[in-house]
């Protein structure tokens, strides 16, 4: 499963505008555009820390209740 171009523009997009990341133009060519956390989307690695720590802690339980889930007919 992936992301498509427009979907990860749009993202990125909303997060610039809510102050998360920033966005850097070169003037190359080919163009090149860099993106960087701000001072406030830093603010989110603790809390990503955590998901990601809850994440693996409950990694066995999660990868079963797909599998069910995918096993439930619709």
């Amino acid at each position: 499963m992936g992301i498509t171009a427009k979907v990860l523009t749009e993202s990125l997009r909303s997060m610039e505008q809510d102050g998360v990341v920033e966005r850097t133009e070169f003037a190359e060519n080919p163009p090149r555009v860099e993106y960087a956390l701000t001072p406030l989307g830093r603010t989110l690695l603790g809390p990503m820390d955590a998901l990601c720590d809850w994440s693996r802690a409950n990694l066995a339980e999660l990868l079963a209740a797909r599998e069910a889930f995918g096993q439930v007919e619709r």
